[in-house]
């Protein structure tokens, strides 16, 4: 596509779709073929996940078939297979954060081809927002531009651009990424040179800056400063991708380059087989009669002939005696333990890519299509985010760690709002510094449950203490790279918090944000029985997350308890962790008590293995990161610590260790 292609203009084609939370009007307009007049005040759902878009097994598929199931997995079930396809919509209106959850572009990417050609919400998620401009999928904020869509108007394409950057605006035009960057490559386009004069920078501003590609003919890195709002395209000195998504950007990236396209500089792109491992253990029947145990078992095959035409790494299984046993690792867990650095501008096909902000990282999710252009040109369109400062002071309670600090974070009206989506969370002060490196890993890792584009830590002799140790990297070379938050930096908001303060919380079914102290549950819902425990996932399966369920399995069996009738799992993110708790006694300890133990793998979080419900009346305390409906099952899920999650599975309901 060439400039003088540009769209500049869009008329509706199709009918409206409103996603009200009235179920009889929502089925009405699905197969009555209603139509429901104009009301800005009208209810509609919020906090449509991506896992509600393209539920876990929908995106066993890459291609058009997804149109089939978009939105299948919408909270309330009305929406079945090819409803959104035959209805023949051209936009959808929805409520508060549209696309929250998972970086999966597959969401977006059902929409556009189900015919869908504009997205309206209240507020739209940064890295699904991010996708539907890449894919040429329209989103806006404006409820004022449905009368004029359904009057027939054909809207300027300025409507849709409002409020994006230059670069961001010029995709839109384009149509997507690959026509922009098309006209980037042939020098149609210039993106706009960043000319923000020295300033005080955030710690990411300052990577930011570092990475900023300036000037592209030569590959020139480096600006003197940038400020929030700032456009421009940075390099990455990370790319990674797993099962679920390398085979739609390897698709994109030969459509988009051809067949004979490579990738440029492979050693620093990797690929993992962690998501799907024990997808066999866990598919109902009724997928497996779909053909879906053979779709998804091809991602792997896909990804693995990718890896090995381009000199990939690939992070795959691991077998014992001729058997599988899992995952090398969680790809979140391998790039701490493994591949990043200090100050390293880090880009992965996954929204928890942000865990690696622990290890003072800029780092982020991306969608297909932004990973396949960075394959070929390095770099990644970046518009600069403002920065939120959490400062953390005192030392927290017995039975309190960083997963409470989180979901009571998490449940500040700032987030709930949506004021945080697009945000870097920054976390500072005496307290951090106090923190061992897999609690660290835990704010960084479930900033993107706040909406936000990020979280990061400064490193420091803990970050350089534990690469030098675990990777034998030299302890100067990392120094060198740590970087630091210039005093005087701006900030958007600051929260101070008192660890001492916190206490035991838990997040109630349906979104992180749902967070409230264990004890207020109590004397809201009474005793909350428990079917499931499930101590894993990159959040819950690091080493000091297996310190913490030990502790608590110990505090049990010296008290005479056993499991109260609750299955419990525990996880391990990755092979090193599992090897760390055979050697602290852990395993035997956790077999002893009748725990069932899964080797890593990135499981029951995405309902991908052991430790999912399979009925709407089982309920789970969990240690994952998120609790979007249907994500883990059909069953209700209830975010906690390891040390609640442990707890509860002998005590019979959700509770904490002080009760043992």
């Amino acid at each position: 596509m060439t400039t003088s292609q540009k769209r500049t203009s869009v008329q509706l084609k199709g009918r409206i779709l409103y996603l009200t939370e009235d179920p009889a009007q929502l089925k009405a307009q699905l197969y009555d073929g209603a139509s429901l007049p104009f009301d800005e005040h009208r209810k509609l759902v919020d906090n449509i996940s991506t896992d509600e878009l393209t539920p876990g097994w929908v995106c066993y598929y890459y291609d058009e078939t997804l149109a089939r199931y978009c939105l299948v997995g919408l909270r309330g079930g009305q929406i079945k297979q090819d409803a959104i396809k035959n209805g023949g919509f051209g936009v959808i209106v929805s409520g508060l954060s549209k696309g929250c959850g998972s970086s999966r572009e597959t969401a977006p990417y059902s929409e556009l081809k189900a015919g869908v050609q504009i997205v309206i919400a209240k507020n739209i998620e940064k890295i699904y927002g991010q996708n539907c401009q890449n894919i040429g999928l329209l989103t806006s904020t404006d409820v004022s531009l449905i009368p004029r869509l359904e009057s027939g108007e054909a809207i300027p394409i300025e409507e849709f651009t409002k409020g994006l950057d230059p670069i961001a605006a010029e995709v839109v035009r384009h149509g997507g990424l690959f026509a922009y960057n098309q006209a980037r490559l042939q020098g149609v386009i210039v993106p706009p040179m960043v000319t923000t004069a020295a300033r005080p920078m955030t710690l990411c501003e300052k990577i930011i800056a570092k990475s900023a590609i300036a000037d592209a003919k030569t590959g020139r890195l480096g600006v003197p400063a940038v400020k929030p709002g700032d456009a421009l395209f940075v390099r990455a000195d990370v790319r990674f991708s797993h099962e679920y998504v390398t085979p739609m950007a390897e698709a994109l990236f030969r459509m988009g380059l051809g067949a004979d396209a490579k990738v440029t500089d492979p050693a620093s792109v990797f690929a993992f087989r962690d998501h799907l491992t024990f997808l066999d253990r866990i598919m109902p029947e009724a997928h497996v009669k779909m053909g879906l145990r053979e779709q998804a078992a091809s991602l792997a095959t896909v990804q693995e002939a990718f890896t090995k035409k381009q000199g990939v790494k690939l992070y795959g299984e691991v077998t014992r005696n001729g058997h599988l046993v899992g995952s090398e690792g969680i790809c979140h867990n391998i790039v701490i333990e493994d591949i990043a650095e200090p100050g390293q501008l880090v880009i992965g096909t996954d929204s928890h890519t942000c865990m690696a902000g622990a290890l003072g990282c800029f780092a982020f999710g991306v969608g297909s299509t932004d990973m396949a252009n960075s394959w070929f040109t390095k770099d990644v369109r970046v518009r600069v985010p403002e920065s939120v400062r959490v400062n953390l002071t005192g030392h927290m309670r017995d039975g309190v760690c960083a997963k409470d600090l989180m979901l009571a974070l998490l449940s500040d009206e700032f987030f709930k709002a949506g004021a945080g989506i697009g945000k870097v969370l920054e976390f500072a002060g005496p307290a951090v510094s106090a923190m061992l490196l897999d609690e660290r890993a835990t704010l960084t890792n479930m900033a993107v449950e706040a909406g936000g584009f990020t979280g990061i830590i400064e490193a420091d002799e803990v970050v350089v203490d534990y690469i030098a140790t675990q990777r034998g990297t030299d302890r100067t070379k990392l120094q060198a790279q740590l970087i630091k938050a210039d005093p005087g930096a701006a900030y958007c908001k600051t929260f101070d918090i008192d660890l001492a303060t916190l206490v035991p919380t838990v997040a109630t079914p349906g979104d992180p944000r749902n967070g409230i102290p264990l004890s207020e549950l109590r004397k809201k819902h009474g005793m909350v029985k428990v079917n499931i425990a499930y101590g894993g996932s990159c959040t819950g399966g690091k080493k000091a997350d297996m310190d913490m369920y030990a502790t608590v399995v110990r505090r049990a069996l010296a008290k005479g308890r056993s499991l109260a009738g609750v299955k419990l799992f525990i996880q391990f993110g990755s092979q090193r962790i599992r090897s760390y708790a055979e050697t602290m006694g852990y395993v035997q300890l956790f077999e002893q008590v009748g725990i069932e133990l899964i080797d890593p793998s990135c499981g029951a979080c995405i309902k991908a293995g052991p430790g999912v419900s399979f009925t709407a009346d089982e309920v789970t305390v969990s240690a994952i990161n998120r609790n979007f409906p249907g994500r883990s099952g059909p069953g209700q899920v209830y975010l906690a610590s390891p040390m609640v999650v442990a707890a509860s599975a002998f005590l019979g309901y959700v509770g904490g260790p002080e009760e043992l």
